[in-house]
């Protein structure tokens, strides 16, 4: 039996946040993370299916560890990606994953339980939801045989309360791969098409339920739920080489990594993660959050229930409920908005986040100038800068450079002040 892991997606919606197949939680790579999860659960031989963009990077990530092949069109999607491996995966047994969801070790193994049994020719994930997903769902019947997939039906008409997760088993690869090589479906939906042919056909195919942690990472904001799984998951502690000032304060759950330091009057408050060479400096505020490597939270600043990637640097700053990449640096004053003055949830580019704290999503090697505000769920993409004192409430292109304008008026000083100050000391 071999493991099919799909890599090639291009993470358009995740934007300016870039290839979320290498976002680092807790210093090691998403992508690195769920090989791990599938390899320790028993699948030995692993196949990852990447693309021109990401291709380079995924093999340079696992070496000699799984064997890598590229998906040549993307326009395919999951239909394109799960053939790409068809040289590879021949006629054995295979379990097909999404690197877009993020689900627990479990997942793996009731899908591999049920494909021991041995009662079908296939097995689907299924979780159920108690409000409307925008993804597959599963028509099932009272023996659980699966009757059909429904590709994004629409709130109200869902055929089940049972999501179609993408951790699928299929014995006969080889029969997979001829119903997908022939499938015909102007949307986005080849793969699901194709299963839902092999159906009428006749292959069975078993829904496997699972009540287990499930976040799909499809927007920016589903970064920090996937962050604290995984937090919930590590061993905490504190590094030996890391330093922390006797007036420092450390509360709660946390990772502190290799050679962070931690100075006077900072509060550090979990569950955090702090990593490797990053420092926490006077009377910073650290809350809820993940702290990348190299990072430094600047005199005076607070971070709360962020994200931050590697090199983020600040200074007297506020980040909350943010999504920020690496080398980002925030000028003296410069501060997130994360609350609506209505208090409605953040809409971001027509797509509700399903939150009313939502702060910056910014892209990597992005500079902001001092005193400057940006307005909740705004998106500044990579390369770009910031300039000083000006307020931003709109999305930002990558590689722009955003000027504010303003005039300076400068007239006669009329009023001359006394240098007495003392009645001001007497009431201090």
């Amino acid at each position: 039996m071999k493991a099919l892991v799909l890599a090639a997606g291009r993470s358009k919606r995740m934007k300016p946040v870039e290839d979320k197949n290498f976002l680092k939680f807790l210093g090691k790579p998403l992508l690195m993370w769920q090989v791990e999860m599938v390899k320790k659960a028993g699948f030995e031989e692993i196949v990852v299916v990447g693309g021109a963009h990401n291709l380079s990077r995924i093999k340079a990530l696992f070496g000699e560890m799984v064997q890598v092949v590229e998906q040549n069109d993307l326009e395919e999607g999951m239909c394109g990606a799960v053939l790409a491996g068809r040289e590879i995966i021949g006629d054995c047994a295979v379990m097909i994953f999404s690197s877009n969801d993020v689900v627990d070790e479990s997942a793996f193994e009731l899908i591999k339980e049920a494909f021991e049994r041995g009662d079908a020719d296939s097995y689907l994930l299924g979780k159920k939801v108690d409000k409307y997903f925008p993804g597959g769902y599963l028509e099932v019947d009272e023996d659980g045989l699966i009757k059909n997939i429904v590709e994004k039906p629409g709130e109200g008409k869902e055929p089940s309360d049972m999501v179609n997760l993408v951790v699928h088993l299929h014995k006969d690869s080889a029969k997979l791969f001829e119903y997908l090589a022939k499938v015909k479906s102007d949307a986005d939906d080849k793969y699901e098409v194709a299963l839902a042919e092999m159906m009428k056909d006749e292959v069975t195919m078993k829904a496997v339920s699972y009540d287990g942690f499930w976040q799909p990472i499809k927007y920016p904001w589903h970064v920090n739920p996937v962050f604290k799984y995984f937090f919930e998951k590590a061993e905490k502690g504190v590094a030996k080489s890391a330093k922390i000032a006797e007036k420092a304060i450390v509360r709660g759950d946390v990772i502190i990594g290799e050679n962070v330091k931690i100075f006077d009057n900072a509060v550090v408050q979990g569950p955090c993660y702090i990593g490797d060479n990053s420092v926490i400096a006077n009377n910073a505020l650290v809350r809820e959050s993940h702290i990348g490597s190299g990072c430094v939270i600047g005199f005076s600043s607070e971070v709360a229930r962020s994200f931050l990637g590697n090199e983020v640097w600040t200074h007297s700053n506020y980040i909350g409920d943010s999504i920020l990449g690496n080398n980002v640096s925030f000028g003296a004053g410069a501060v997130t908005g994360n609350l609506r003055l209505d208090e409605k949830n953040i809409v971001v580019d027509g797509v509700d986040s399903g939150s009313n704290k939502l702060g910056l999503i910014c892209g990597d090697n992005v500079r902001v100038g001092v005193n400057t505000s940006l307005m909740p769920g705004v998106k500044i993409g990579s390369g770009s800068f910031i300039g000083a004192g000006i307020v931003v409430a709109q999305d930002v292109e990558p590689k722009s450079f955003v000027r504010g304008s303003w005039e300076l008026k400068i007239s006669e000083n009329k009023t001359n002040i006394s240098s007495d100050r003392e009645n001001f000391r007497k009431k201090l």
